[in-house]
């Protein structure tokens, strides 16, 4: 929480008014104007309530206002006011089991809350030097992420996958099954019929009951979506600084950066890669910095993106791939054969996954990693049986346990495994296959 002498410092008291000349586009220029960018303004209009906007930049002398609504009754000439220069949200315990939007004003159809704590919609990360190391393991409850791609408390994952391929269900397991004190969780630019799909059918009234839900779907403006994952981070910051490990979970950061596009373009920001202004890749940094561990508690993050044409090398996905702590792809392959959650463990990788478990752990992990990548390298000649029994130990042993291994990877959505359980699974899985191998080794031995 930031304190009150801070927040004065942020306030600018003098009060300013200006005049709408023109839109362009979807924002909005006003005359005689000098309030700073990141202002929230007001734009009265001839009927209906003024329409909130924030300030953006600078053109020709003009202030450029991103309206929140539609313009619609906007017209020259019409007054324009300032209403503040830093933004805030009420916040407190009384939130957990409540969906809010960008503001972090109720949009479910629960009873009015009263929120005496207030927190910044923007923040520093905390310092570099002042981050406890990640040395706890996170368990999420799903076998094929505690087993090969272990997370710490703290860390930052992403979850990489096109369209379709079971985000949202693996997202509902992780918010349900996981071991946070509280999940915050940002659906950025999702589709208005699938935000009760995911609070009813994949966080269902378990995962509900710890979280707080924030939502700006496809339809609001590219304002609000950019701010609705601000919120979320905020929200989880108010959170671990009382002292909670917080599960923060945005879906998805694309379109967060599509958002972000949008308002850099209408800004007069040059379009660089693929269509992104620069502003997009100095923003996911800023974001995606603020969770981790402090002093006070900790912020886990997975940050789902959503890969255009399953191509993980766009320039968001190879942007945030270097920004996280370890990436988790989302296989349609493996999707398309009805393998759930269908994650590709080959493809995926854990950075402190070495920092949090133990070496037993972390060799029955690598076994199982060599027996995957034996089998895929063979696949080709294992499918038309041009194969030959006995050429190679481990790939031998990969063809008998691939069901095992199978059967292991996949959890139906209401499965829930321990860390226990997965461990023990796991030890099982590895102890047969080292079986497997000692015999191949022996037999030619026995025949000599």
């Amino acid at each position: 929480m930031q304190s009150f002498r801070e927040q004065i410092a942020t306030i600018m008291p003098a009060g300013l008014t200006g005049t709408v000349v023109r839109t362009e586009g979807v924002t909005t220029a006003v005359s005689d104007f000098p309030a700073p960018v990141g202002s929230v303004v007001e734009i009265e209009r001839q009927t209906g309530v003024p329409v909130l906007g924030e300030v953006i930049g600078f053109r020709d002398r003009l202030t450029l206002v991103y309206p929140f609504q539609e313009v619609r009754g906007v017209r020259r000439g019409n007054r324009v006011k300032m209403l503040r220069t830093s933004h805030y949200l009420r916040v407190g315990g009384s939130l957990l089991g409540r969906v809010v939007n960008f503001q972090g004003e109720l949009v479910d159809e629960g009873p009015p809350l009263r929120l005496a704590d207030r927190t910044p919609l923007s923040r520093r990360p905390p310092p570099a030097v002042q981050r406890p190391r990640i040395d706890t393991p996170f368990t999420t409850g799903v076998r094929a992420i505690d087993s090969v791609l272990t997370c710490g408390v703290g860390q930052r994952m992403g979850i990489f996958a096109g369209s379709g391929v079971g985000k949202s269900v693996l997202m509902g397991m992780l918010a349900k099954f996981g071991n946070s004190d509280v999940n915050v969780i940002g659906l950025i630019g999702e589709r208005g019929r699938e935000v009760n799909d995911f609070l009813e059918r994949d966080l269902g009234p378990q995962g509900l009951a710890k979280s707080v839900v924030v939502v700006a779907t496809s339809d609001e403006p590219a304002l609000a979506r950019v701010q609705a994952a601000m919120a979320a981070t905020a929200i989880a910051e108010y959170f671990r600084d009382a002292g909670k490990n917080v599960l923060l979970m945005m879906d998805s950061l694309t379109r967060f950066a599509m958002a972000q596009r949008e308002i850099g373009l209408a800004a007069g920001e040059p379009p660089t890669t693929r269509g992104y202004p620069p502003s997009v890749f100095a923003l996911l940094p800023k974001l995606v910095e603020r969770a981790g561990r402090s002093k006070q508690g900790s912020i886990t993050g997975f940050y789902t993106v959503l890969v255009e044409g399953d191509d993980t090398n766009e320039p968001v996905s190879d942007t945030v791939r270097g920004l996280l702590d370890g990436h988790t792809i989302l296989s349609r392959s493996l999707a398309s054969k009805s393998h759930y959650p269908a994650i590709d463990v080959l493809e995926s990788i854990s950075r402190t996954m070495p920092d949090v478990i133990e070496p037993a752990h972390l060799n029955a992990a690598s076994v199982l990693r060599q027996i995957l990548a034996a089998y895929r390298d063979h696949e080709d000649l294992i499918s038309i049986g041009a194969y030959r029994q006995g050429a190679n130990p481990i790939v031998d042993a990969a063809i008998a346990l691939k069901p095992a291994i199978d059967a292991f990877l996949k959890q139906t959505p209401v499965e829930h495994s321990t860390a226990e359980q997965t461990q023990a699974l796991l030890t099982q899985l590895t102890t047969q296959a080292q079986g497997l191998l000692q015999q191949a080794v022996a037999q030619p031995a026995a025949e000599k």
